[in-house]
């Protein structure tokens, strides 16, 4: 048995210890160059904020990634987390050299209102194996058009007046909405302070007028079509309403009959008559009158009579010959009792034959043999004779004057000298028209 010192024992430990130490130092140095050699995923961007975007719409952003290490990596997945969130342009397994990149598209597509965020994973045999891509987005209620009221019931409207009500819009989305075309429908209907285009932000009111003016008697629907790029971009109001009658006024006149008696053929007489109104209101279009010696006169057609109020009108009656002229006057209207009529009658008659007869008190004087007898057309003369011979007695009879004439008479007497008097006290006549 060979004895080794202690000494040398000592220097074999240090040996081995020195090998061991070596080994380990030379395995450090490999593995680090191994992973300096492997490769590495980078992106870019490194978040994806897409801003907002309409509830239904979507957006898109490009993304690259890239192998920024040594060596080639597989990607295997790419997983994109989060509500409306997803990936495109990848054919996975996917293989990159050492510095290629690869450009993809990420999409946020929101379902609701609000904020979303997000992930997308990419899994690979790279050094990072996994490589998260922070995504965020907000959702925005798409535009719609909420009418209020949800339609329109105009009710009962009689026929001829027309009643409105208003229709209000609000933008109840969370983007603009735009109003392109406004349209209205159905028999009676109209709309006004509608007048596209029309733009309502959100939450944004716009109030417009509905007409309805029945034409007939019965029930009438329609609709407001409204046209625009909400997400009810077709939104229908239903109209309804019915037409009433109307009641119609009654319209009498007065008189029924209208009489002018004896008129002298050549002069005319006139006389009143009214027109009332009861019930409702009445509008009188037209007089209509026949028999050519009646004329119609203080009335301007139309001529609309309130209920319980009455017009005055004139008729007047002017004979072309002697006898009986009948005739009769239309008054057209909206009332029940249309046409009303009233009929006219009247007699020509030929002109009366006017006298004065005169009378005076004899004179006193002596020799008095007759009498002379003056007329004048002013008071006071002048005067001319009118007798054509001495008038012995104290009656005259003047049967030349004219009807509608005013005249003044006076006398003298004559004796048998043939002397005359001065004028006698003056006398009025007044000789009725014809």
């Amino acid at each position: 048995m060979k004895i080794i010192s202690s000494r040398c024992i000592a220097i074999i430990m240090l040996l081995f210890l020195g090998a061991l130490l070596g080994c380990q130092g030379l395995s450090t140095g490999q593995a680090s160059t191994q992973q300096s050699s492997m490769g590495q995923i980078t992106v870019t961007p490194g978040s994806v904020n897409f801003g907002k975007v309409q509830v239904g719409n979507n957006q898109t952003e490009p993304v690259a990634m890239t192998n920024s290490g040594g060596s080639s990596v597989t990607v295997t997945q790419a997983n994109a987390t989060g509500t409306g969130f997803s990936v495109s342009g990848l054919n996975l397994p996917l293989i990159l050299t050492a510095g290629q990149s690869q450009p993809f598209t990420v999409t946020f597509t929101p379902t609701s209102a609000g904020n979303s965020n997000g992930n997308l994973a990419i899994i690979s045999n790279a050094s990072n194996s996994t490589l998260n891509l922070a995504l965020s987005g907000n959702g925005l209620a798409a535009g719609a058009l909420s009418p209020s009221p949800s339609s329109l019931s105009f009710g009962n409207v009689q026929v001829g007046n027309n009643q409105q009500l208003s229709e209000t819009l609000t933008n109840s989305g969370g983007v603009n909405v735009t109003i392109s075309q406004a349209t209205v429908s159905g028999t009676g209907f109209s709309m006004s302070g509608l007048t596209p285009p029309v733009v309502l932000t959100p939450a944004q009111h716009y109030t417009f007028t509905v007409t309805f003016t029945p034409p007939s008697s019965g029930n009438d629907n329609g609709s407001v079509s409204i046209v625009s790029d909400a997400s009810n971009s077709n939104l229908a109001i239903p109209l309804a309403g019915t037409g009433t009658p109307a009641p119609l006024g009654q319209l009498a006149v007065s008189p029924t009959t209208m009489d002018f008696g004896n008129v002298v053929v050549g002069t005319n007489a006139q006389q009143a008559g009214t027109l009332s109104a009861s019930g409702e209101s009445v509008t009188v279009s037209s007089g209509t009158v026949t028999g050519s010696a009646f004329v119609l006169t203080g009335l301007s057609f139309p001529v609309v009579i309130p209920a319980g109020q009455h017009v005055q009108f004139t008729v007047t009656f002017t004979p072309p010959a002697t006898g009986v002229s009948p005739g009769s006057i239309s008054f057209a209207s909206n009332a029940s009792n249309s046409p009303t009529v009233e009929s006219l009658t009247g007699t020509g008659t030929n002109p009366p034959q006017h006298s004065v007869n005169l009378s005076w008190t004899a004179s006193n004087s002596q020799n008095i043999i007759g009498y002379n007898i003056y007329r004048g057309a002013q008071a006071g003369g002048p005067y001319s004779k009118i007798n054509s011979v001495l008038n012995a007695s104290t009656l005259y009879s003047d049967a030349t004057v004219v009807d509608g004439s005013t005249y003044y008479y006076v006398t003298t007497a004559i004796n048998s000298n043939n002397e005359e008097s001065t004028y006698s006290n003056q006398t009025q006549a007044v000789i009725p028209p014809p």
